[in-house]
């Protein structure tokens, strides 16, 4: 099993300067044998955490300055809200990460939740039905960027009379989808019918085992190879310090899951992760 790093909270690294605080994050991150380095897809901090005047970086941005400061580490936003960026501008964005990262952008995405800073920041917040719309379109619109399909899309809430998208992405065929969310009626479907891999909380091993199944329906409903689309999960219960964690962790990887997403939030999340190379990376890959 990978072990991947959401950074969710800035606040612990202004002490230092977000800058460096994040860069050292992320460098550790790429020494520890980490596979993934991610950020939140917000503009206000989202209260669950924290206060919403809480430093919060822009993601796409922060994944820039973070690929010039890594070497390894596969790097995405989880998860992209849909509405924040039209679907044409998102396959640009991702593909110039990719671009100028040598091939490790991924695109995390998801139908967007946050109420608050949408009406907060003038962003349209359309009814969950009308997102989840929008949230198939896009992937529709991404894959055709990203193929050598470069005529018109006509949806009904985007139109796009060229899909353009020069240069190609570097990854090969193109940088993996993965969708957030465990929504069994239509979430799990838009993963059976477009992604690369799916992202769930990690409630527990029953919990996800059900999710799985019905992505396994999903799948077989639309002619898709189960094994074929990755599966992590979102460890969502502090930050793990114990050997009751690995054994935790191979419930999950019974289960298939290939990666767990780890959150640190301390005053040296560096350190942590420094840390958690030495000890619970080696052990995690024998699962």
């Amino acid at each position: 099993m990978d072990v991947g790093i959401h950074v969710v909270d800035f606040s612990g690294l202004a002490g230092r300067g977000i800058a460096q605080g994040l860069s050292e994050l992320a460098m550790a991150a790429d020494a520890a044998g980490c596979q993934h380095v991610s950020v939140m897809d917000h503009y206000f901090q989202i209260e669950a955490f924290s206060d919403a005047r809480d430093p919060m970086l822009e993601g796409y941005t922060t994944l820039g300055f973070l690929a010039a400061r890594t070497e390894r580490v596969k790097l995405h936003v989880l998860a992209t809200g849909v509405t924040y960026r039209h679907p044409g501008l998102l396959a640009k964005i991702v593909t110039t990460l990719d671009v100028l990262s040598g091939g490790r952008a991924e695109l995390a995405i998801g139908a967007a939740w946050y109420e608050r800073e949408h009406r907060g920041l003038g962003v349209p917040f359309p009814p969950v039905a009308e997102r989840f719309e929008r949230l198939e379109e896009a992937l529709r619109i991404v894959r055709q960027m990203w193929s050598d399909d470069d005529g018109p899309f006509d949806g009904k809430h985007y139109q796009l009379a060229e899909t353009l998208c020069y240069p190609r992405p570097v990854s090969t065929p193109s940088p993996p989808i993965v969708i957030g969310g465990g929504g069994e009626r239509k979430t799990l479907r838009l993963v059976a019918t477009y992604a690369d891999g799916s992202n769930l909380f990690a409630s527990s091993p029953d919990d996800v085992a059900h999710k799985l199944d019905v992505l396994r329906r999903h799948c077989d409903d639309v002619g898709r190879n189960y094994d074929e689309i990755t599966k992590s999960v979102l460890y969502v219960r502090g930050w793990p310090a114990s050997d009751g964690f690995v054994d935790d962790m191979a419930g999950y990887a019974a289960l298939g899951v290939d990666t767990v997403i780890l959150m640190p939030r301390g005053t040296d999340p560096a350190g942590d992760i420094e840390r958690l190379g030495q000890t619970l990376v080696p052990r995690l890959a024998e699962l």
